[in-house]
């Protein structure tokens, strides 16, 4: 598995699925950045221009690196007046950067907000030798993801061979509904989390392969349950092949899930079963292991 878990498809993969036109399976409209800190407003606590900053920060994407104050005022619903104010201090904060003062970029030192929380976490920091062992035995690469939304955030990674078309490392994010380590998460919240999650999550058909409904996906999930591990068969990407199993602390509670990526070709499902599925739960019970 070699891919940034935030995959830019092409236009044609970008088709919503034939069989998901229904209203039940359209994802639930996300109100613009404006309207959520609206409804906070009236908290005498609540801040709202760090609320814009964070707002604003978060309308960069991968697509649009470069953004004007125009798209970012339409992205967020906030006014251009209001945009410029947060990329002004932005910049001068060094999160932000600007060569013409009409398109603007994200700064390196945007980083250090995510790794600071990712460093701080045990499972991530006790994740690495780990993950290079279990990746030496099956010779693949592995990763460790968390759930965040309806994506999942990689903590952990060791990369052998590339199989996806981006780089995949810590802090790339990656549809949760398509990924094996996505299933394995999912399939582990609570119901009422479960039902709240899979009513915003956007059906995108990444290969002709990709789970198209909602009903397809808690089909699958209820065999995740089942089995104790997923396996995503070219849904994200064809040729890529992978099997995750979740993380589960002394408590109880799944908080991460490991898994193995490999191509297609190389390795078919029955052998991930036989080959890496025991090593992947030896794996995910060392790590639970250290968490509470």
């Amino acid at each position: 598995m070699a891919r940034a878990e935030s995959p830019q498809p092409s236009k044609k993969s970008q088709k919503k699925p034939g069989s998901s036109g229904s209203a039940e399976n359209k994802p639930a409209a996300l109100p613009p950045a404006s309207a959520q800190i609206e409804a906070l407003s009236g908290d005498p606590n609540f801040m709202t221009s760090l609320a814009r900053g964070l707002a604003v920060l978060q309308a960069f994407s991968e697509q649009r690196r470069h953004a004007t104050i125009s798209h970012l005022s339409q992205k967020t619903g906030f006014s251009r007046a209001a945009v410029r104010r947060c990329l002004y201090t932005l910049v001068k904060l060094g999160f932000a950067g600007s060569v013409d003062n009409r398109h603007f970029f994200l700064q390196p030192r945007i980083l250090s907000l995510g790794y600071s929380y990712i460093a701080s976490m045990p499972l991530a920091t006790a994740a690495q030798p780990v993950l290079e062992h279990v990746s030496h035995l099956v010779r693949e690469s592995c990763s460790i993801a968390i759930l965040d939304g309806v994506d999942i955030i990689y903590i952990a990674r060791v990369n052998v061979t590339r199989i996806m078309g981006i780089h995949l490392g810590v802090g790339s994010r990656l549809p949760a509904f398509c990924t094996s380590m996505g299933r394995a998460l999912l399939a582990n919240l609570p119901p009422e989390e479960l039902k709240s999650c899979l009513s915003t999550i956007k059906f995108t058909r990444y290969t002709e392969r990709t789970v198209g409904t909602t009903e397809a996906l808690l089909e699958m999930l209820e065999q995740v349950r089942r089995n104790g591990y997923a396996i995503v068969d070219q849904e994200l990407e064809l040729g890529l092949r992978s099997m995750a199993v979740p993380i589960q602390s002394l408590s109880g509670r799944v908080v991460a899930a490991v898994n193995v990526g490999a191509h297609a070709q190389r390795v078919s499902a029955q052998e991930m079963q036989t080959k890496f599925l025991p090593h992947l739960q030896a794996a995910a019970q060392e790590l639970g292991m250290l968490l509470r």
